[in-house]
């Protein structure tokens, strides 16, 4: 289990929920750890083995999806470590990325297939989600005519806003908000697709772009459970919340014990903590067959 990194080997990046990045010369080291964060607050319990599931997971995404867009991965290996960090942190095996740095585009591109989580929210109150017109009568998790594309900012502390695409194009150009709009479409189909054949609903999921030498790649990590809503295909039934792999389990014990978004950040039991790993290991065993 591995909760948070602190080397000394190595400068400090960015601490980020989940993962802390470091300084690698030219490249970036991610390292994804047991963290889990809910509600914008990183929780007190980890998951254990989380990280490596995360990692694998991710690793699979940008093999499968290597032909539809590049990615910053430069290796995964723990013996492409500088030898300080390789020879004195063997906890580290099976949760690294040494990654291209990249200019990260600072919008989270979220593609949604299904109407569930703050787009249901959003559609109750306007019809609508990020000024994207729906059709009346859609019942929460019902699966949209086809995948819409409603961006929001990017917040490293705080919430991120849901916005929609004028205001993306008016942030970072339009040509560069459309190919990232049409990019995220088309990798979310591509994938939705693979996902659904093995059983799994990608109800949605959010893509994060960097520029490197000029060019759009797929940065940070990639339709995990941590990024994406996944349920099980024969389950699926709309109108209403659906059974989930994803951290939704978690955000639906801490809204049953209502606790109120605000520190202190309460911790999570046993059960939640071993159920939790479970769904993600469950996860991460159907994609890859």
């Amino acid at each position: 289990m591995l909760y948070e990194t602190q080397f000394k080997e190595v400068k400090i990046f960015k601490k980020g929920k989940v993962r802390d990045v470091y300084q690698l010369g030219e490249h970036l080291l991610i390292v994804a750890t047991d963290r889990i964060s809910c509600f914008d607050y990183v929780l007190p319990t980890p998951i254990p083995d989380k990280g490596k599931i995360l990692t694998k997971i991710s690793l699979f995404w940008f093999s499968f999806l290597k032909d539809t867009v590049e990615n910053h991965l430069v290796s995964s290996h723990i013996e492409d470590l500088p030898p300080a960090l390789r020879d004195t942190h063997e906890d580290l095996q099976g949760r690294i990325m040494i990654v291209k740095k990249a200019q990260v585009v600072p919008f989270e591109c979220v593609v949604r297939g299904y109407i569930s989580g703050s787009g249901w929210k959003e559609y109750q109150k306007s019809q609508s989600i990020c000024g994207i017109k729906l059709p009346e009568g859609l019942k929460e998790s019902n699966r949209l005519p086809e995948a819409i594309f409603t961006p929001s900012t990017k917040a490293d502390v705080g919430h991120d806003q849901n916005v929609n695409f004028d205001y993306m194009k008016n942030k970072i150009g339009s040509e560069l908000a459309s190919q990232l709009r049409d990019l995220s479409l088309k990798i979310y189909n591509k994938a939705a697709a693979y996902a659904l054949s093995k059983g799994i609903i990608i109800a949605d999921t959010k893509f994060e772009f960097g520029l490197y030498n000029n060019k759009v790649i797929l940065v940070d990590e990639v339709l995990t459970p941590d990024s994406s809503r996944f349920w099980p295909k024969n389950e699926y039934k709309p109108g209403g919340a659906q059974f989930s792999f994803d951290k939704q389990f978690v955000r639906d014990y801490l809204e049953s014990i209502k606790w109120n978004k605000q520190p202190p950040v309460p911790k999570l039991p046993d059960d939640i903590v071993k159920k939790t790993k479970a769904k993600y290991e469950e996860a991460l065993k159907i994609l890859k067959g």
